[in-house]
């Protein structure tokens, strides 16, 4: 992403981030994407710090944020630096429930490779 050109049309942006154009516009109503450049037609355009911090959405979502905690974080970013102990706050509580989760994942697969295991003794004996 970091060899973005300094403006993307909303079709370039949605190609870039995987994202669809009514995607990016949703995520603009609700907050998500905030102080979305227009050029002189009126059309949205956007640049690698959009690119990055769409990528940290996406980041956020593939972890298994909600949605509702993305949109808390995005309004504590744009309140500045006060709240940084606030978005520090937020991520370690994400992280601990990731954590939990990939322990409770480890557990799973390790059962079902047991279960595997079992089936490939049975069918090769």
């Amino acid at each position: 992403m970091s060899d973005a050109p300094v403006r993307l049309s909303i079709q370039q942006f949605a190609t870039r981030t995987g994202l669809s154009a009514d995607t990016l516009r949703y995520y603009e109503k609700i907050g998500l994407l905030r102080h979305v450049a227009r050029d002189a037609s009126g059309f949205r355009v956007y640049g690698p710090r959009d690119l990055e911090w769409v990528g940290f959405i996406l980041r956020l979502k593939d972890t298994g944020m909600a949605l509702d905690d993305i949109i808390r974080y995005a309004e504590l970013r744009e309140r500045g630096d006060s709240t940084l102990a606030a978005r520090q706050a937020l991520l370690e509580d994400h992280a601990a429930r990731l954590q939990d989760r990939l322990e409770r994942d480890r557990e799973h697969l390790t059962a079902l490779q047991a279960k595997i295991e079992l089936y490939r003794q049975q069918t090769t004996a």
